[in-house]
């Protein structure tokens, strides 16, 4: 049937597309990263990381952080320099008074796995360390302004002692000029700081000197992420989101988005960020960059335009550090609460933004009702199921009409034999005769597939799947189910290749699938034939290894989509295959008289 046709070319097309996909991007990426992660590795444990540069002409990417044989202990890396305890409900860990940098900082509500008893998540780790990875904020200035703070700047702590959301800290540095830097930080009960400078001249000539930030990490995400979600720079400048890959920047070695007025900048992973929001009524140049001087390093970084403080005046300077996890809810309000312009933007929504984030918030919804992202997945399912019924029942009633004129079609085709052109013409005026759009068919499978996206966008990228059980085994719906048929589903006592996992719900999926195109009837071309009997194994092979948050929803939509379509059909008077078909599977098709 034309229709049938349509639907199962639509399908072969996302087959190939898929498979395509795995084998000539993700494969191919997931092993450069691998090879890049090792020689990242080697050059890390055999040079040494340059000293520090304080000079005050320095842009804020030539002053290298460390100085000390990267891959020392933590834990001596954070003891060996006076630090200000951090301590909130969110986070832990402790600012280092040199350069007064965020180097230490861990997530006391993630854990690094499902175990209740995994080590917590450590986002900020000192630059000594393999895993380096902080935020600085600081000055550049002239000979006239002096030494101003930089990288090695010991300041003083003159206010507080113990950095929490009711008690701030102060540090203070005066340098040879007389110039007095005062700088309270704030945080609050998540991952928001507030970084506010005063700068007082007791001088007797103006001084010049800029603001700077860096985020500055040494190391990349050892799981390699795939084309739905973007890990590296990002930031906004003006009113234009920036996403600039490792691998971008590794190959043009610095990326200028420009200056404006406004905006944001750092660095993302999955699941975590760290950023800095400059002062948004000046000025300031983004960078974005890979530097090898040494060791190697990323860095999303900002200089501001200069600032004049006059003799006995004072200036100020704020700004805002964002280090955690992005919680939608969280990053959301930060947005509004400060007017950091396309902030939430941080969560990486996707090109379909306007329907992944919406889908988002309903599923958010049902989770608070119901206390089981499983059962929001099933129960969003039936709402989108709800909203396209009047394209879905246009679909399977155009599938119908087709069904009734089919012996008509098979007249014309013999009617008019190797004549394209005619049965062509013919076959237009048999749907106009009989009111039947041939296209109806594909338009609700092609308008829902960016629902589908969108779905796969919310299990894949935000941190409120992660970790998030089902029932039974899934303790986790953001990874993949993790039992395998190859040792029956783990009764057999060994562990099988990653490769071969194919789970409970993978299976699910497939049987579902094999289902849902045995309610029509099989193609009489062999070649759709072929792809009408495989495509539900390959996709059973292909969804084993996506979240298993998102093969429960694409199983429970299949079986939603048989109920539905046998309705359809049913008031239609039109027969359902599935039985036939399935009958036929284990029957002995008698061979054709010689």
């Amino acid at each position: 049937m034309e229709n049938n046709r349509n639907y199962f070319v639509a399908i072969a097309l996302s087959v190939l597309i898929l498979v395509a996909w795995q084998f000539f991007y993700v494969n191919p990426r997931i092993e450069r990263d691998r090879i890049a992660a090792e020689q990242a590795q080697q050059t890390q444990q055999t040079q040494q990381a340059q000293q520090q540069q304080g000079t005050q002409q320095a842009a804020p990417g030539q002053a290298l952080p460390g100085g000390a044989i990267p891959g020392a202990d933590r834990d001596q890396a954070v003891a060996k320099s006076a630090r200000v305890v951090i301590d909130t409900p969110a986070l832990s860990g402790s600012i280092n008074l040199t350069g007064a940098r965020f180097d230490d900082l861990k997530l006391k509500e993630y854990r690094e796995t499902v175990d209740p008893q995994s080590p917590i998540i450590t986002l900020f780790s000192p630059a000594e360390t393999a895993d380096g990875y902080f935020t600085e904020l600081g000055y550049i200035g002239s000979d006239a302004t002096g030494a101003v703070p930089g990288p090695q700047t010991v300041w003083t702590l003159s206010g507080g002692d113990k950095l929490t959301p009711n008690t701030p800290v102060t540090l203070t540095h005066t340098n040879d000029k007389g110039i007095t830097f005062t700088r309270t930080i704030s945080v609050d009960d998540h991952y928001m700081f507030q970084v506010v400078d005063s700068i007082k001249n007791a001088g007797t000539t103006p001084v010049s000197l800029s603001s700077y930030g860096r985020v500055t990490r040494f190391n990349k995400p050892t799981t390699p992420s795939i084309y739905v979600l973007h890990e590296g720079f990002v930031g906004v400048t003006g009113d234009t989101l920036q996403e600039v890959g490792y691998s971008d920047a590794e190959e043009e070695t610095t990326i200028e988005p420009g200056k404006s007025t406004g905006g944001w900048l750092g660095i993302t992973d999955k699941y975590w960020a760290a950023t800095i929001v400059p002062p948004q009524e000046t000025p300031f140049d983004t960078r974005f960059s890979h530097f090898t001087d040494g060791r190697a390093r990323y860095q999303s970084d900002y200089k501001g335009d200069q600032i004049t403080v006059a003799p006995g005046q004072a200036a100020e300077v704020k700004n805002l550090v964002f280090a955690g996890a992005k919680e939608v809810p969280v990053v959301d309000n930060y947005a509004v609460a400060y007017s950091i312009p396309k902030f939430d933007r941080l969560i990486d929504w996707g090109w379909f933004y306007f329907i992944t984030k919406p889908m988002f918030k309903m599923m958010d919804y049902f989770f608070r009702l119901f206390g089981n992202f499983g059962i929001a997945i099933l129960i969003t399912t039936i709402v989108v199921k709800l909203i396209f019924f009047p394209l879905a029942n246009k679909q399977y009633a155009s599938m119908a009409n087709m069904k009734k004129v089919q012996p008509k079609m098979e007249e014309l085709k013999k009617k008019f034999g190797d004549d394209r052109m005619g049965l062509q013409q013919a076959m237009m005026q048999l749907y106009k005769d009989e009111k039947i759009n041939p296209l109806a068919g594909c338009w609700p499978i092609i308008i829902q597939i960016p629902v589908f996206f969108a779905l796969y966008k919310v299990i894949y990228v935000t941190i409120e799947m992660r970790h998030a059980p089902f029932f039974g085994w899934i303790q986790d719906l953001s990874a993949p189910d993790p039992t395998t048929i190859f040792n029956l589903f783990g009764l057999l006592p060994f562990d099988v290749p990653v490769f071969l996992h194919l789970g409970v719900w993978p299976i699910i999926m497939g049987i579902t699938m094999f289902l849902q195109m045995r309610m029509n009837p099989t193609p009489p071309d062999p070649t759709q034939a072929m792809l009408f009997t495989w495509m539900p194994v390959v996709f059973t092979f292909m969804l084993a290894s996506f979240p298993a948050g998102l093969v429960i929803y694409w199983a429970w939509n299949n079986l939603l989509s048989i109920i539905q379509q046998s309705i359809i059909m049913k008031r239609q008077g039109v027969k359902i295959e599935l039985f036939e078909n399935l009958k036929s599977l284990f029957t002995k098709k008698p061979k054709p008289a010689e």
